[in-house]
C-alpha cells in the first residue's frame, strides 16, 4: 500500500511548518485539510501557506474555488483522494495537513458521505428558524430524527446540523445510516502537535495580530469590492465574519480583533474534540525547539517499514 502522513493539531501550532520540512526531507507534497483554504482571494485570514512556502513544495486543495461557489465535504474528499493518488503515482510521499477535524477524518477513515443534492429552499427555511429560535431548537430536531448523527455533531455547528436534517428530509434515510466508513488503502502515520493551553492562546493571539498587520482588513474590503456578500458561508468563517462586522460599522477594529482571538481560542478547544491527546492512534509531540528531529526520525522509521 502507499503511505500517507497526517499532521494534525489545533490552529496556530505550526503544522504547516513541520509538513514543509517533512516534504523537503522525504520528497513529499502537501494536501491541505482546511475548510477555508480552498477559497481564492482568502489568504491572510485562512493562514494560507505563503507563495514562498508553496514554491518549496507543492500544495494541493488550496485556491480551488471562488468564495461564492458551493463546496462540501463530499467534494473535498473526492478532490483530496484524487490528489493523494496522483502524488503516489508520481512516486512521492503524500502529507495531509490541517485542523479541520471533519475533513481529516473523511480522508483517514474513509467516510461514505451521503450524496443527497442540496435543497436551497429547505436550507433557507432552517437558517431562518435558527435565527428566530436559536441553534438549540434546530439541534433538538436532529436529535429527534437522527440521534446517532446528533451524538457525532456539535450542536453549535449549524451548517452540519442543517446538512444532516437536509439528508434525512431529502432521502428519507437518517444521515448516520448513510455516512458509514470505508478505510482507504493507505498505510497511515498520524502525527499530532500539542502545547499547553496558555501557550497555545499566546500563539493564536500573535497570529491574529500578525494577520491584522499583514492586511486582513484590506483583504476583506477587496472581497466586498469584488461583490462577495458578508452573508456567504466563506465570509462567515472565523476572522472574516468579525472584520465584516467592523467594516459594516458594528464594532471598532480593536473589538473585532478581540472577538477573533476569543473565537479562535474556542475553536482550538473544539479541535481537541477531534484530535484527542489520549488518542493512541496519534503520535503526539509537544512543540518546542527540538520537536522536528524526533518527528523526522519517526517518519523515517515508518517509511522504512513500508518497503
Amino acid at each position: 500500500m502507499s503511505s500517507l502522513i497526517a499532521i494534525v493539531g489545533p490552529t496556530a501550532i505550526g503544522k504547516s511548518s513541520v509538513a514543509i520540512q517533512l516534504a523537503k526531507s522525504y520528497n513529499g507534497e502537501i494536501v491541505s485539510a482546511d475548510s477555508c483554504q480552498v477559497y481564492r482571494y482568502m489568504d491572510i485570514g485562512t493562514a494560507k501557506p505563503s507563495l514562498d512556502d508553496q514554491k518549496l513544495t507543492a500544495h494541493h486543495l488550496i485556491d480551488v474555488i471562488d468564495p461564492d461557489q458551493p463546496f462540501d465535504l463530499a467534494t473535498y474528499q473526492k478532490l483530496a483522494y484524487k490528489a493523494i493518488d496522483d502524488i503516489h503515482k508520481r512516486g512521492k510521499l503524500a502529507i495531509l495537513v490541517g485542523g479541520s477535524g471533519l475533513y481529516v477524518r473523511a480522508i483517514l477513515r474513509g467516510y461514505a458521505i451521503p450524496t443527497a443534492p442540496p435543497d436551497n429552499g429547505l436550507r433557507e427555511s432552517l437558517e431562518r428558524k435558527t435565527k428566530a429560535e436559536g441553534h438549540e431548537v434546530l439541534f433538538a430536531e436532529l436529535q429527534r430524527i437522527d440521534p446517532d448523527a446528533a451524538r457525532s455533531i456539535d450542536g453549535r455547528n449549524v451548517r452540519r446540523v442543517i446538512r444532516a436534517i437536509e439528508v434525512y428530509k431529502t432521502t428519507g434515510q437518517p444521515y448516520s445510516q448513510q455516512a458509514k466508513a470505508i478505510p482507504p488503502a493507505y498505510d497511515i502515520l498520524t502525527v499530532g502537535l500539542n502545547v499547553d493551553r496558555e501557550q497555545l492562546y499566546r500563539r493564536i493571539d500573535s497570529r491574529v495580530d500578525a494577520m491584522i498587520e499583514e492586511g486582513l482588513v484590506d483583504e476583506v474590503k477587496n472581497l466586498a469590492q469584488k461583490g462577495y456578500s458578508f452573508n456567504l458561508t466563506s465570509l462567515r468563517s472565523l476572522g472574516y465574519r468579525q472584520i465584516g462586522e467592523h467594516l459594516s460599522g458594528q464594532c471598532a477594529l480593536n473589538e473585532a480583533t478581540d472577538k477573533i482571538k476569543y473565537e479562535t481560542h474556542r475553536f482550538a478547544r473544539h479541535q481537541y474534540a477531534w484530535f484527542k491527546p489520549k488518542d493512541k492512534s496519534i503520535n503526539w509531540y509537544d512543540i518546542n525547539d527540538d520537536t522536528l528531529p524526533p518527528i523526522t526520525d519517526l517518519v523515517k522509521q515508518f517509511l522504512a517499514q513500508q518497503k
